[in-house]
């Protein structure tokens, strides 16, 4: 028998192992039978491992494709928190075509090396509008840093980007003693940072985005929003840079 012939006969046998269970409860099947297709089968597999190379890549592919269109669904039913929020900050261009939403903590560090992503992103295209979303994870320092952030925010909103540049990129842990350094070094008083935060505490946005981001199934810092997907980790510049390039070319991240 030839190899060809070998292995269409086992592929056969594969198949018809396949519909005969379809067809017959495994129960069915008496030991001979069972005996049989399970060295048909083995066989193959030994001959050809590639098939289960194959079948992975399906599996993945399959789940990928659900991911992608379950992100769809979330950030559609979503749309106007997770872009128009009045609490976010947009730098970048305000009319850019495609918009980044990235969800960080002052205390991530992931979002700290993400920090030079953005700023590469912006310099080299001027057609993104980029939302920074707040959302306080890592602890009470990073929700006090919050809250100062909330304050410089409403009070010199001009500022932000820069204090946010700062804050990011510091060393050491950020908290509200180092977010009121980083604030009064771009000329905001204390005293009107404390006042401002005892005005308005920023409790009900922080919340807000805590439900925005379980409804998104984030969990950590960073995450992205990018076109109708959302991403979670520190993709790096080039993965990003893609996604955007597919959204201005077939208006999915995926094209």
């Amino acid at each position: 028998m030839t190899l060809f012939s070998k292995t269409l006969l086992t592929a056969s046998a594969i198949a018809i192992a396949a519909s005969f269970a379809t067809v017959q409860p495994a129960a069915a099947l008496d030991d001979q039978q069972k005996k049989e297709f399970g060295e048909f089968i083995k066989e193959y597999l030994v001959e050809h491992p590639e098939v289960l190379l194959d079948a992975q890549a399906a599996l993945e592919k399959k789940q990928e494709e659900a991911r992608l269109a379950q992100s769809a669904k979330a950030v559609a039913q979503n749309k106007d928190a997770i872009f128009n929020s009045k609490d976010d900050v947009t730098i970048g261009n305000p009319k850019g075509n495609v918009t980044v939403v990235e969800f960080f903590d002052y205390n991530c560090t992931y979002c700290r090396h993400a920090l030079g992503d953005m700023d590469t992103l912006l310099k080299q295209d001027t057609n993104v509008r980029f939302v920074l979303k707040e959302f306080p994870i890592l602890g009470p320092d990073s929700v006090a840093a919050s809250r100062v952030s909330d304050a410089f925010r409403k009070l010199a909103p001009e500022k932000y980007a820069e204090f946010h540049r700062a804050l990011l990129g510091s060393d050491g842990r950020a908290s509200e003693d180092s977010a009121i350094d980083v604030a009064t070094s771009l000329g905001v008083n204390e005293a009107a940072i404390r006042a401002e935060m005892a005005k308005s505490p920023n409790n009900d946005s922080v919340k807000a985005t805590y439900q925005l981001a379980s409804d998104l199934n984030l969990t950590g810092t960073p995450a992205y929003v990018i076109g109708d997907e959302t991403i979670s980790g520190a993709i790096g510049l080039e993965a990003i840079q893609q996604k955007i390039a597919n959204v201005r070319s077939c208006g999915k991240t995926t094209c």
